[in-house]
């Protein structure tokens, strides 16, 4: 049976130099609080009143990780506001744009699209309706 070279001291110095590195670009994709996961409904949820959400307008709804739209037309349209780059939960909506803290993703609120990267994949559309002046938005149908 061949022996094998033991390792030299140098290489095991480098190998536990590099394993720290590693586990912070790990914890650079998580959320703040070192969470990485945000959870959307798994049911419908009421989020509120439907005037809430003026035309051309959006409104979002941090504790339900979600953020709901009306077009010019009156049309609502609700997203996840999990990003889709590294799942943090967006927690910042300027005028239609939804900013994610983690690493600057900006989607539209309208449509649910990438506007600036680094994520490449559009917000998750979620079901949305009113019920009885109350605006209702869960999981797609």
């Amino acid at each position: 049976m061949p022996t094998r070279p033991s390792a030299s001291r140098r290489t095991v110095l480098r190998g536990a130099a590099v394993v720290p590195v590693a586990g912070l670009g790990l914890a650079a994709c998580s959320g703040p609080g070192g969470s990485g996961s945000a959870a959307t409904p798994s049911a419908p949820v009421d989020l509120g009143a439907e005037s809430d959400v003026a035309k051309g307008g959006a409104k979002l709804y941090k504790d339900h990780n979600v953020v709901v739209s009306r077009d010019k037309s009156g049309t609502l349209k609700a997203y996840s506001t999990v990003c889709t780059h590294a799942g943090c939960p967006i927690n910042k909506l300027q005028g239609t744009t939804l900013i994610c803290p983690c690493h600057g993703s900006e989607f539209d609120a309208v449509t649910g699209k990438v506007v600036q990267s680094p994520a490449t994949e559009p917000l998750t559309e979620l079901s949305v309706k009113t019920q009885n002046g109350r605006i209702v938005a869960g999981p797609a149908a």
